[in-house]
């Protein structure tokens, strides 16, 4: 035999005989990637959780949220899989699908009912010509009210003729009842059970809040343009002007300049009215 033909018989041997080297690289599966210790992002999490597919459960989630129409809450969303997927995991996976959408003109936020999509505020102003009707107004009174109770809740009427210096029109709570911004939350345990009024979750979702601790402080708002505001859901820079109020903040001195009635309808509070 030939010695060149006898080394490339060699050489093809050691090739494909196991053990000598060589590897059949195309029989073998591919090496999972080795978790890195510490790792939380949600895709680590997931893979702890035994979601196979993270992509594919995102866009699940994603689509449920922009054809929802309303915010939804973690737990509804885990119950869109069989078997539910643990809440921590969906929340984070949110978390991450918000930053995905970081920079685009429609946001993934979380409010106090749950989570939802939004146009941003620098799509605000042509949003709004989607629905050409104007906003109801309100008044001062009605502002001043919703104010003192989202501040000082839960309070009673009581309390509010207190701090404002005038009585409270039945008109002014219906107005923010039937807005769905206040509800009665209880009664005091004083003669004559007064309700006691606090803020909806609604009224957050409204505001784009997730708890009352993210109200802005009364020392950070300007008051001085507290006039009658439009109802102006998601709208930060407005809602900071309509929770404003100075009478908040009035020193004792200063009361007697706010006993004057507000609105058509109010009347003084009584100075030796028994509060509840």
């Amino acid at each position: 035999m030939d010695t060149n033909e006898h080394d490339e018989q060699a050489h093809a041997a050691t090739e494909v005989a196991p053990g000598h080297g060589a590897t059949d690289t195309a029989a073998e599966p591919p090496t999972a990637p080795v978790p890195t210790p510490g790792d939380t992002s949600p895709a680590r999490t997931a893979a702890d959780a035994g979601v196979g597919d993270v992509a594919e459960v995102k866009s699940i989630l994603e689509a449920a949220l922009l054809i929802a129409g309303e915010p939804t809450t973690t737990t509804v969303l885990a119950n869109l899989f069989d078997p539910p997927l643990a809440p921590d995991l969906v929340r984070n996976l949110l978390t991450d699908l918000a930053e995905d959408w970081r920079g685009r003109k429609v946001e993934l936020v979380q409010v106090a009912s749950g989570w939802r999509f939004q146009g941003t505020r620098a799509v605000q102003h042509y949003l709004d010509r989607l629905s050409p009707e104007k906003p109801p107004r309100y008044s001062r009174a009605v502002m001043e009210t919703l104010a003192i109770i989202a501040y000082q809740q839960p309070v009673t009427r009581g309390d509010i003729e207190a701090i404002r210096g005038v009585a409270v029109s039945t008109n002014v709570i219906k107005a923010l009842e039937d807005r769905q911004w206040v509800e009665i939350v209880g009664h005091r345990e004083t003669p004559g059970r007064p309700a006691l009024y606090a803020t909806t979750k609604l009224f957050l979702d409204d505001l784009g809040l997730r708890s009352l601790a993210e109200l802005p402080p009364l020392a950070e708002l300007d008051t001085s343009n507290l006039l009658e505001i439009p109802d102006a859901p998601t709208k930060a820079a407005e809602a900071a002007f309509a929770l404003a109020t100075p009478l908040l903040g009035s020193e004792p001195h200063e009361a007697d300049e706010h006993r004057a009635p507000r609105d058509p309808g109010e009347h003084a509070a009584d100075p030796d009215q028994t509060l509840h």
